[in-house]
């Protein structure tokens, strides 16, 4: 005889499923909500600890945002990037490359790690690994930013064809002038090729550099050096004269050798004169003191060193030049003479070094390349004193 179906059973079924049902989806959905709003409390707390500057408080609050929601890439790069900000690259490293790793990673967010993974490896100075990595952003968003991260690569390895090569992509994609930087790259070959012996070599590139930035102060400068050590000290001061016509600014920078040169050339006359037309408009130290050594050398001129600085101090305060003054004036106590002296002349040895302008590294020459910060043309022509 079959079994009659109690459909009792099921009425009394249906409220208990539906009661067990609703007690689960209600379990879950808290757990959802509790975990959402653990992650978001983390990363609150680390982005407050981050504008506070207590970078460590930061770093472990995010650490925390990530492991309670590990999908969340904003999250990795904002970790990532405060390791690097402290100097733990290999941390940093380890945070990007764990992000190229995933599989559901944007293509965006993928460029976007790997030019923080670049970032990283310049940091921590592996050039190559970081040159590898830069190349691969090769037609991103990035492209840019890496090109410019290539160049300073380049530039710190001293590899100047390759800084050529991106240097010019950089200005064939209208995004500034490199005339000068190129000339740079020029200059800096050449002189690679003078200490090979190479002055033939040297005095091609340097020529060079002039038709890449004609109103760039140094290759003029160089290749009057060059000219000058070759034994062509007419050409060397013709050069000289026409860089102060196409870079007034560097005058202080070629005073000294245009007077070395005239003198050897016996051009003194012409070079005195066109230092004085410079000193007029635009008193200098190291015109000044390029004067001072024409003027013993020509018999036309009436003014001593001492009637010249003199003249200096009337128109300007200058330890340095009164120390200059002192040294060839008699004094009352003459017997202390020396002692003032040196005690002068260590007073203002620190006013004739030359400071970057764009991290304050202090030099007694004057750099084209800081090796501070590495930064082109940040040196002022001028000494500590003028500035």
């Amino acid at each position: 005889m079959p079994m009659e179906f109690d459909l009792s059973w099921v009425l009394l079924g249906l409220p208990l499923a539906f009661v067990l049902g609703w007690a689960a989806s209600r379990f879950d959905f808290r757990q959802v909500r509790l975990d959402n709003r653990q992650a978001p409390k983390a990363y609150f707390k680390g982005l407050n600890y981050l504008l506070n500057e207590q970078q460590d408080q930061a770093i472990d609050a995010f650490i925390e945002a990530v492991q309670n929601d590990p999908d969340t890439s904003e999250l990795h790069f904002a970790l990532g990037n405060l390791f690097r900000r402290r100097g733990e690259y290999e941390r940093a490293v380890r945070v990007h490359e764990h992000l190229l790793q995933r599989a559901d990673l944007s293509q965006d967010d993928r460029h976007r790690a790997q030019h923080a993974l670049a970032l990283d490896f310049l940091k921590a100075g592996l050039l190559d690994r970081a040159e590898a990595a830069l190349l691969k952003l090769a037609g991103t968003r990035f492209e840019v930013e890496a090109q410019l991260a290539l160049l300073a690569n380049y530039e710190r390895s001293r590899d100047w064809a390759l800084a050529t090569d991106i240097a010019t992509q950089l200005e064939s994609a209208s995004l500034g002038s490199f005339s000068h930087r190129l000339a740079h790259y020029l200059c800096e070959q050449a002189a690679t090729q003078l200490a090979q012996g190479q002055q033939p070599e040297a005095l091609k590139l340097l020529r060079a550099a002039v038709l890449q930035a004609p109103d760039a102060a140094r290759p003029r400068i160089e290749l009057a050096q060059l000219l000058a050590k070759t034994g062509d000290d007419t050409l060397a001061c013709q050069t000289l004269i026409e860089a102060l016509q196409a870079a007034p600014g560097a005058s202080a920078l070629m005073a000294a050798p245009l007077a070395d040169s005239a003198i050897r050339s016996h051009q003194t006359t012409a070079a005195l004169a066109t230092l004085q037309a410079i000193y007029e408009a635009s008193p200098s130290l190291d015109v000044l003191e390029a004067i001072v050594q024409l003027s013993a050398q020509d018999p036309a001129c009436r003014c001593s060193a001492r009637d010249w600085y003199a003249r200096h101090l009337e128109q300007q305060p200058s330890l340095v030049v009164a120390a200059r003054w002192i040294a060839g004036e008699k004094l009352e106590h003459e017997q202390f003479h020396p002692q003032v002296q040196r005690a002068l002349d260590q007073a203002t040895t620190p006013l004739l070094r030359y400071r970057c302008a764009a991290c304050g590294f202090e030099a007694r020459q004057h750099f084209w390349h800081c090796p501070g910060c590495q930064a082109w043309d940040s040196y002022p022509c001028q000494r500590i004193e003028e500035l």
